[in-house]
């Protein structure tokens, strides 16, 4: 079984973070992809259908799956089988994809959440995917408040570019309406040192979030407006300079 079927989901589905795995060495994107094409699916999963059982039952696939990486298994399924080898061979804590699964139910409902319970999500979804992206490229445990850090701010930007869809789908994604309040929590956490150049990688999926965050700050208005977004020649070169860089 190749990757070639999670490289189409993800370029497919999540091209911003393709761009970031396409920057990174070939040997790390194999460890990439079945972790984002993962992500990919079980982030989709509450919005394919407007049952909530429906839902909950395609979530429940995926944490089963979870377990039975755990216990050593694997399907001949295009996500599972590589992502079961990745579990196998760098050897990943599973809980933490069954923790992803588990965050993604509160997308089946909507409901406005506090701040502890967006904090959470936040970290469970985003930080988690960042942290198991940074052990299948060699992390040590010492990195991992780090690594969740910058995959928090990463996550919360994203969120932020997403409002507007998600209230016109009748929810309500955020805490409170103090935006500019959150993009400063984000950016707080975003600062800090660098990782070791092997590592990297995984942490470039957050290459837009400091600009995002900066203008979420300065003009919330955007954000409900849907025109948080950057200039794609920013965007690049921003992500060239770390590819450069490391």
């Amino acid at each position: 079984m190749t990757l070639d079927a999670c490289a189409e989901l993800v370029a497919r589905g999540d091209p911003d973070r393709f761009a970031t795995v396409m920057a990174a060495p070939v040997p790390a994107r194999a460890r990439l992809l079945p972790l984002y094409a993962f992500n990919l699916e079980v982030a989709r999963a509450p919005w394919m259908t407007e049952e909530p059982l429906i839902a909950e039952m395609r979530l429940q696939w995926w944490a089963d799956m979870a377990e039975e990486m755990g216990q050593g298994g694997t399907r001949a399924h295009e996500v599972v089988g590589p992502l079961a080898a990745l579990v196998q061979e760098r050897d990943l804590p599973v809980q933490l994809l069954s923790g992803i699964v588990e965050a993604r139910r509160a997308d089946i409902y909507g409901d406005r959440p506090s701040t502890e319970a967006f904090d959470a999500y936040i970290d469970q979804t985003a930080g988690n995917l960042m942290w198991l992206s940074a052990l299948a490229l060699g992390a040590g445990p010492q990195m991992e408040a780090r690594v969740r850090d910058v995959g928090w701010a990463q996550g919360v930007a994203s969120l932020l570019q997403a409002v507007p869809e998600l209230e016109a789908r009748g929810h309500a994604p955020l805490p409170d309406d103090d935006i500019p309040a959150l993009a400063e929590r984000a950016l707080r956490r975003l600062g800090g040192s660098r990782p070791s150049r092997a590592v990297a990688p995984a942490l470039w999926p957050a290459w837009q979030a400091q600009g995002l965050l900066h203008l979420a700050r300065r003009e919330p208005e955007r954000v409900r407006s849907g025109r948080l977004s950057l200039p794609e020649f920013r965007k690049r070169g921003s992500l060239l300079l770390r590819a450069f860089l490391g």
